[in-house]
């Protein structure tokens, strides 16, 4: 489902739905969802205004699963335009444009996942035709198996907050901004559950520990976190445990998820969780209240507290990032230690140099990666990669390093070949002033580097190689770089791209093949039997036989 896709299509933001999922096992227990998508009136920021709903809520339900949970998800589609999880070993049920079609007005799809091998705190999203900026996004909590014991005792509670700028024009109309090729205008505010200031109320019990799972589902936002008075202990980042750092404040970039633990010890009373705009132009704030058990007629009262850092403390954000490490003391969602992986012995196959850039093509405004403007293909690729469909994609169309000077973007379908079971150092180089956050699709990948100026291979001195965090979206700082390895383990066409929306809409944005000649059930899940068709790829069209 995209964990982000057209109302054909909802995504997943690193649930490896952006979850790794297989195909229903029969030894796991199965939950079965029925969404119906629909646009309703919604009034978040005290303008009424069209948003987009999954059985009549705003955010969307929440997935409360277990690892290895069998996940049947029957989408219907009530929108008036097409709209698509991420899956290990199963692409074909990914989300995003490249690998399914849109679900049709008036037409279902079914999407069937495993919570395999994953624990932790995610969110899900629709990835097609900008409808990211209406809504349709939710949270997803992957809990452990009940033998495989978490690193800190069980909270009282666990509460979601989904945190996010917003815009009060519709989607539809943003849409229209950037296809005129125009930039987006700066949001209008900040939502906190769907909710403005002080709409979000939580009430905990004095002395007891709370769990807080955290996702930004901004458009373009770095947001920070704080909770008035009281402090946060970072314990698990989009699957991975980590070492129990205490913070004030917590800064979450666009497309990431996170838990914190805070524990009830302050005198009762009515305190604020505070969320505000990171490396912006302008400040936006929002508020949530954080209401101690007995104290519910109090008001809040007093601003939001300003002790976080200041709003372009680029040193205070990069040091944070750095403190944190995995846990390599704590059990992973399989009975193994996550920290028993060596990934600092690997020796690494290819390096592959991706920088972002912004520029113009036929007029407009558009964004690219080494160069290449992402455009949508006629077909799916995984549908034109499995039918051996000719014209629609080109291999290697997108470099492994960027151009040398200042060449004119040019606009492909670009994909990136890569071999099954190579070990990748991916290196984000980012030149511009503003802070950018990647995705990569079906993977998890360890960031062991992260500094200010440009990248080199001197650069690999200062990798960490012992207990750097694995996640699924990366930040890579203004005129900085970020390096990540990552184990090409999952066979299938895989969503590289900007967390920015608008950079991804316009082009920011590419796939990674991952080829295996095997074409082993091991290897990756046969087509679904209800995959749906379009594009040259339809039961009307003229197909060669699979390269299956």
């Amino acid at each position: 489902m995209s964990s982000q896709r057209s109302t054909g299509a909802l995504a997943a933001i690193c649930f490896y739905m952006f979850v790794f999922v297989s195909f229903a096992r029969a030894e796991a227990p199965y939950k079965f969802f029925d969404w119906e998508v629909t646009t309703g009136n919604i009034n978040p920021l005290g303008v009424r205004q069209q948003g987009i709903l999954i059985n009549g809520q705003f955010p969307g339900p929440e997935i409360d699963c277990q690892t290895n949970d069998n996940l049947i998800v029957n989408v219907h589609n009530r929108l008036s335009e097409p709209n698509g999880l991420q899956h290990r070993k199963n692409s074909w049920q990914d989300g995003v444009s490249g690998t399914n079609c849109p679900i049709p007005p008036g037409q279902n799809f079914t999407y069937h996942m495993q919570a395999k091998d994953q624990i932790g705190s995610f969110f899900y999203f629709p990835s097609l035709a900008f409808h990211k900026a209406g809504g349709g996004f939710g949270a997803i909590r992957i809990h452990s198996r009940p033998l495989v014991p978490v690193p800190f005792d069980q909270p009282a509670d666990e509460y979601t907050l989904l945190i996010g700028d917003w815009y009060k024009t519709s989607h539809k109309d943003l849409k229209d901004t950037l296809d005129s090729g125009k930039q987006l205008p700066f949001p209008d505010g900040i939502l906190i559950n769907g909710k403005g200031p002080n709409g979000a109320d939580f009430t905990v019990q004095q002395g007891k520990t709370y769990r807080l799972r955290v996702s930004n589902v901004a458009l373009q936002s770095t947001l920070n976190l704080k909770i008035q008075d009281h402090n946060m202990t970072l314990v698990e980042v989009e699957g991975t445990h980590t070492v129990q750092n205490t913070y004030s404040s917590l800064d979450v970039h666009a497309g990431q998820s996170l838990s914190v633990l805070f524990t009830a010890n302050r005198p009762a009373g009515v305190y604020q969780i505070a969320v505000s705009t990171r490396f912006a132009k302008r400040a936006l704030n929002s508020t949530a209240v954080l209401r101690y058990a007995g104290s519910s007629g109090a008001p809040v009262s007093g601003p939001p507290p300003q002790d976080g850092p200041v709003n372009d403390d680029l040193a205070f954000s990069l040091d944070q990032a750095r403190s944190i490490r995995m846990n390599l003391t704590a059990s992973g969602p399989r009975p193994n230690p996550q920290g028993s992986y060596h990934y600092g012995s690997i020796n690494v196959t290819r390096t592959i140099r991706l920088a972002n850039s912004a520029g113009q093509v036929a007029g407009k405004q558009r964004y690219a990666v080494n160069g290449v403007s992402f455009v949508e293909a006629n077909t799916p690729l995984k549908l034109a990669d499995y039918y051996n469909i000719s014209g629609v994609f080109r291999l290697g169309s997108i470099p492994d390093a960027p151009p040398a000077g200042t060449a004119a973007l040019r606009s492909e379908a670009a994909v990136m070949d890569s071999d099954h079971r190579s070990f990748l150092e991916v290196v984000f180089e980012n030149g511009e002033d503003s802070v950018q956050s990647w995705h990569l699709d079906g993977y998890s990948a360890f960031v062991v580097g992260m500094e200010k100026g440009v990248w080199s291979e001197q650069s690999r001195k200062g990798y960490n190689l012992v207990d750097a965090v694995s996640r699924c979206t990366v930040q890579v700082y203004p005129k900085a770089w970020t390096t990540v390895l990552v184990a090409l383990d999952n066979v299938g066409m895989w969503n590289v791209r900007s967390e920015d929306w608008a950079r991804r809409y316009l082009g920011q944005q590419f796939y990674l093949r991952v080829y295996t000649p095997s074409h082993s059930f091991r290897d990756e899940l046969p087509i679904p039997s209800n995959a749906l068709r379009c594009g040259r790829a339809t039961s009307g069209s003229r197909v060669t036989l699979s390269r299956y």
